[in-house]
């Protein structure tokens, strides 16, 4: 595939691949056609025929060309494919453009935010006990809390009330630190109600250090005959300015955040069972 596209990826043999999806040609005709000197032609031609592309036979003096058409639909359903892979993550990214904008609109004065309430709520296929475990395990937690394009490089996490909490966010791809860290939140357990609720206070950083809001949070979950109801709950207060982009960001965020929480429980769930069965 890479061949493929590596072939295609210039203009003359590009020009030439037109020209032969009208008829077969000649290098001489070829060479005339795209307005290049035949040696030129034959390299192109070569390529083409040495990726697959292209297919040759000689008649008489001359070398005829054709192209191979089920090389071109194979490359042209693969770029299908990804293109129908692409069309979801633009959608979310033409979401997230638009609601900074907005977002960047509205944050004209300190507290622009203040009072603005979310509520997430997921049904989870896994039991109670196992779901508090991915809320209270900083390990656990780690592996779901955060969109799909960062990762946590650093969780400081307790289910004590009155113990810290620090999030550190890098780029999802990057294992080696070279784009340095992209977020980073400090806050507080508040209170814990061990299976079933647990409360704090969590704020972004802002790039100057300062804090771009306080988020109020409360997580509640529930057992249901499928499963585990949760439900996660922020208020904003005291929001800075210069925070539009951090807010703007929440409702994406989490859902991505639960949607990975989900597929693990799922996994988890999934694992066990098999375990038991075997």
């Amino acid at each position: 595939m890479l061949e493929w596209m590596t072939a295609l990826s210039d203009a003359s043999r590009w020009r030439i691949v037109l020209l032969l999806a009208e008829r077969p040609r000649s290098v001489g005709a070829i060479a005339t056609s795209a307005d290049l000197r035949q040696p030129q032609a034959s390299k192109h031609l070569q390529t083409l025929e040495r990726s697959g592309i292209a297919v040759s036979r000689r008649s008489g003096q001359r070398r005829i060309y054709a192209l191979e058409p089920e090389v071109l639909r194979s490359l042209a359903a693969e770029l299908q494919r990804v293109a129908d892979l692409a069309h979801h993550g633009r959608d979310l990214f033409d979401q997230y453009s638009a609601a900074v904008d907005a977002e960047t609109v509205a944050a004209d004065r300190p507290g622009w935010a203040d009072g603005r309430e979310y509520v997430f709520r997921r049904r989870l296929a896994a039991s109670a006990p196992l779901v508090w475990r991915h809320l209270a395990d900083s390990e656990l937690l780690s592996r779901w809390w955060a969109p799909r394009d960062l990762r946590l490089a650093e969780l400081r996490w307790s289910n004590q009330p009155g113990q810290a909490v620090t999030q550190v966010y890098v780029d999802a791809d990057d294992r080696a630190g070279d784009e340095g860290v992209i977020g980073e939140a400090t806050g507080l357990i508040e209170s814990v109600d061990p299976g079933r609720r647990l409360s704090f206070v969590l704020s972004p950083k802002l790039p100057d250090g300062s804090l771009g809001f306080r988020a109020r949070y409360d997580w509640q979950i529930e057992a249901s005959e499928s499963g585990t109801e949760l439900e996660v709950r922020l208020r904003i207060d005291d929001a800075a300015a210069p925070s539009a982009e951090f807010v703007a960001g929440i409702e994406l965020g989490w859902n991505q955040s639960l949607d990975r929480l989900a597929l693990l429980l799922a996994d988890t769930t999934n694992e066990g069972n098999r375990n038991v069965h075997q």
